[in-house]
């Protein structure tokens, strides 16, 4: 199960603590939406010694439900995303957070919880008034199989589960100024540093390339030219573009700009740190809540063409045929393996997951969403596992094996010259000098921080990023590192100086730092609570022995 838990942790934290947004919207049947779920023959198991009733599963259930309406704006009817044991899950970890909260004696009064269900109906309304609880009940709750008690409920569990994240976190939010301050400076002190690359492209010229080495690489690396087994299908996509007026029609209708303001005061003015404005911040999130209903809407136009299509008898001609019929453009994609996907598209991970449970008996599946498109796949072909031979691959071989020899070469070339820039800068020599004089092209940077996550003048070493602050936060004022290797040759690192920190900024900067800060360490906190306990308090549960069936190991 903590496999499980830590693979969702950031998600809960998300949706224990904020209201935040997601690129997908959750659906189920009708006829599942109230359903019993949980274990069969009414074992539900326990938590914390305490015997989980039918209705205890029920209950939290509902409660999950409400909680995406209020937060994601509609009710779950369609999900791609989100597997019954999955939400199975969700389920059973807010009745172990209800459970502790409530062996805690954490309590909500009457008033508080009036308080937080009207904050609720408010945001449903429009021009700033509250929708009518009355209204609410027939409306929204009596058509999914709920009550008004089940929101109340729903609210003082809410603030329930808020105070207990503040309770077992509140050990990790304790972060005097001075601590924050001295967090602070590392993160945003700025260094002022030279670099020069050695790169393996720099020395292809130098590679010697003969028929009979080119073959003893290629006998030597078999391995990595082993085609995995592979599947072809062909495919309609229902791009979520094409549905943008449709979905930017229907949220015109509706109290859109509370829904975004909501989603704003939850979220908080630095959940997209590329936002610098309120404005630019409201802007990403109103493109989401777009995009996640044109999704929606592009779901419900392949999910026609599915149900036309896929027949049992499967008829794979059928699917080009009712495309067709239908003014949808049918493409193939190349063979592809499990690890990649089709090169084609960036593929979610469900859509290659179920091109490699196609078989000639079910040659259909869809649909599958991803962050762009809704998919409706048919079989194509399938293609075992095969080593190709060597003059079916001899250009890839060949450019292979000259880069592996440039990248030996290059951090050849670094190591020496490494130990030279050593003694030169010990007589005295500058950096960029030695350099110049051994034909290198020395490169100045732009000031850069632990903070800083791009340096576009990096150009095609932007991925050595991270490997660069730890080399250059590492060496001292008016000193070179040493040779750091790299996938495609190396680099040296000279640090010029540290700069002072912006007094002004920190002054400005550091409440809402430290702020952060504790909200950060909080959350570290929490979830290392949360995972130790959902790991011993979830094994007398059904979803346990599902998540064991299934062959994942509980750690220890």
């Amino acid at each position: 199960m903590i496999g499980t838990i830590r693979k969702h942790s950031s998600w809960l934290w998300i949706v224990i603590i904020v209201a935040t947004i997601v690129s997908f919207v959750f659906f189920f049947s009708p006829s599942q939406r109230m359903g019993n779920g949980g274990g069969g023959n009414d074992n539900f198991g326990s938590i914390y010694g305490k015997k989980i009733t039918r209705e205890d599963y029920l209950e939290s259930k509902r409660e999950f439900y409400l909680f995406y309406f209020f937060h994601y704006g509609e009710w779950p009817d369609k999900n791609t995303t989100l597997t019954a044991a999955d939400l199975d899950r969700e389920i059973y970890v807010r009745m172990m957070l209800i459970q502790k909260a409530a062996d805690l004696g954490i309590y909500i009064g009457d008033e508080a919880a009036a308080s937080e269900a009207a904050q609720m109906l408010r945001s449903l309304g429009r021009n700033g008034q509250s929708l009518p609880e009355g209204e609410f009940v027939s409306q929204v709750l009596t058509p999914e199989g709920m009550t008004a008690a089940d929101f109340e409920s729903f609210a003082r569990h809410d603030l329930v589960i808020q105070q207990l994240v503040q309770t077992l976190g509140f050990a990790g939010a304790l972060v005097t100024p001075q601590e924050a301050a001295i967090a602070y400076e590392r993160d945003r002190r700025e260094i002022s540093a030279q670099i020069v690359f050695f790169s393996a492209s720099n020395y292809l010229s130098q590679v010697v390339t003969t028929p009979d080495a080119v073959a003893q690489f290629y006998t030597n690396y078999l391995a990595a030219y082993r085609l995995p087994d592979r599947v072809q299908v062909s495919y309609v996509a229902f791009n979520v573009t094409n549905f943008f007026p449709q979905a930017k029609a229907e949220l015109a209708k509706t109290n859109f700009d509370e829904m975004v303001e909501m989603n704003y005061q939850k979220l908080g003015p630095d959940y997209f740190p590329d936002a610098k404005t309120p404005e630019a911040e409201k802007a990403k999130i109103r493109d989401i809540i777009i995009r996640q209903r044109a999704l929606t809407a592009a779901r419900v136009q392949a999910n026609v063409f599915a149900t036309a299509a896929i027949q049992d008898p499967p008829h794979p001609e059928n699917f080009s045929a009712i495309a067709r019929q239908n003014g949808l453009v049918v493409q193939n994609t190349a063979p592809f393996g499990s690890q990649y996907g089709p090169d084609e598209f960036t593929a979610p991970g469900e859509f290659t997951k179920a091109a490699f449970a196609l078989t000639p008996d079910s040659p259909f599946a869809g649909p599958i969403a991803g962050p762009d498109a809704v998919y409706v796949m048919a079989l194509v072909r399938q293609l075992p596992s095969e080593i190709p031979p060597l003059n079916e691959i001899l250009n890839r071989v060949t450019q292979d094996y000259q880069i592996r020899e440039a990248t030996a070469i290059a951090q050849r070339a670094g190591t020496n010259f490494s130990l030279t820039l050593a003694v030169q800068e010990a007589a005295g020599k500058g950096f960029a000098s030695a350099c110049i004089a051994a034909g290198l092209e020395p490169q100045t940077l732009p000031p850069f921080s632990l903070e800083t996550q791009k340096l576009p003048e990096l150009g095609s070493h932007a991925n050595n990023l991270t490997q660069l602050k730890q080399a250059a936060f590492g060496t001292p004022n008016g000193r070179s590192g040493h040779f750091e290797e790299t996938d495609d040759g190396g680099f040296i690192v000279h640090v010029q100086s540290r700069l002072p920190v912006d007094e002004a900024a920190m002054k400005s900067e550091l409440p809402q730092f430290t702020e952060n800060l504790r909200r950060e360490r909080q959350n570290e906190a929490f979830q290392s609570w949360l995972g130790a306990e959902a790991n011993r308090e979830l094994r007398d549960t059904p979803v346990y022995a599902q998540q064991a069936a299934g062959g994942a190991a509980p750690a220890q």
